[in-house]
Order: structure tokens, then C-alpha cells, then sequence
């Protein structure tokens, strides 16, 4: 299977990471912010608990993700700024960057990625975000830039929108309200997991 897969859904809670997992996505991000590193530690660990078979991706938490035997994860550009690269290479993991503009994804690149992440391509109301939403035709660009390398979008993505993000360059789509917020959860993770054979 390709890393990441193409629906990437990003929660926040274990409770998420299990529910998800036993639908049979392959990559699930865990995304819980703002933790002391004992609080990452514990939850990281119950997330790779329960994630089977899913590829588990640590969203910021890195010494955690290390601590816990963790094989992935994801850094959004201020926690980069931060992140010890050499120890995350070190320890065998994959990295996911996060980017907004042309200079965030030169430094992304310096640090030879296992994936970029493009964001918001449209308006999202989960987060006050710093960049104006980036549409379509960004996508295209910056799959142009980066070739082979995995290219992720996310922001405002929903199901429907999900084909002309794919057509745009896309190589997967990270998911978030679309899931969270939906009134029947499994029902969309369903869908979602059965859209990209129709795209592909």
C-alpha cells in the first residue's frame, strides 16, 4: 500500500484512532495538541495500541513518537523549526511536512520528506489559519515541483470535492471535519474508502 493512503483521515482522540482503525484505514493521524510530554507519551502509546493493522501517524509530538516506538509522523512548519531531524532520522521514522508557501516548502524539502502536505486548499472553519485558502491550481503547482514525492492536500475537503482534488495532483487527501463532524461517521469513512479506486 502506498504511504500515506489516499483518504487520511486526522483526529484528535484514541477513541477516534480505534473507531477508524476497525473500518480498515490504512493511515490515521493523531493530532492532539498542546500535551505536556507525558500526556503525548500516554496517549501515543494507547493510539498504537489500537491502531492494528493502520499506519499510526504522530502529528508534532516527536520525542513522544520516538519514545513510544512510533514509525511515523507528521510536523507542521512552526513545529519543524523545532524538531531534532537527525534523532527522528535516527530512530526509522517517516516524515510528513506541512506547507503553506513557496519558502515553507523550500525548507520542507531541504529536509528530505517522505511527504509534503499543501493546505488549506479551501476555507476551514476547525482553525484560524494564517493563509488564505490555496484552490486547485496550487496543487498542480507544487505536484509539479516535488515529482514522485507524495503530495497531501488538506483543508475543507470534503467527499465530493474529493475527485477534483485528486485530478488537481493530489496524491492523497488528509480529511478532518468531513468525518468528525459527519452525522454518520462510518457510513463516510466508507465512502471515502471506496472513492479512490473510482478515481484512480
Amino acid at each position: 500500500m502506498p504511504y500515506p493512503d489516499r483518504f487520511y483521515p486526522v483526529v484528535d482522540s484514541v477513541a477516534w484512532v480505534k473507531r477508524l482503525a476497525a473500518l480498515g484505514v490504512g493511515t490515521i493521524q493523531l493530532r492532539a495538541k498542546d500535551l505536556p510530554h507525558a500526556d503525548a507519551v500516554k496517549i501515543v502509546r494507547e493510539a498504537l495500541a489500537v491502531a492494528g493493522n493502520a499506519k499510526l501517524v504522530v502529528n508534532d509530538h516527536w520525542k513522544a513518537a520516538i519514545e513510544c516506538g512510533a514509525k511515523h509522523l507528521h510536523l507542521g512548519y512552526e513545529d519543524s523549526a523545532e524538531a531534532d531531524f537527525a534523532a527522528i532520522k535516527r530512530a526509522g521514522l517517516t516524515i510528513g511536512l506541512s506547507t503553506h508557501t513557496e519558502d515553507e516548502l523550500e525548507s520542507a524539502l531541504r529536509h528530505d520528506p517522505d511527504y509534503v502536505a499543501l493546505g488549506p486548499i479551501y476555507p476551514t472553519t476547525l482553525k484560524v489559519m494564517r493563509f488564505a485558502p490555496q484552490g486547485l491550481e496550487r496543487i498542480t503547482q507544487w505536484k509539479r515541483r516535488i515529482g514522485a514525492l507524495p503530495l497531501v492536500a488538506i483543508g475543507g475537503i470534503t467527499l465530493e470535492r474529493a475527485a477534483g482534488v485528486f485530478a488537481a495532483g493530489a496524491d492523497s487527501i488528509a480529511v478532518v471535519s468531513d468525518i468528525t463532524q459527519n452525522s454518520n461517521p462510518e457510513l463516510r469513512v466508507r465512502s471515502w474508502l471506496a472513492q479512490p479506486a473510482q478515481a484512480a
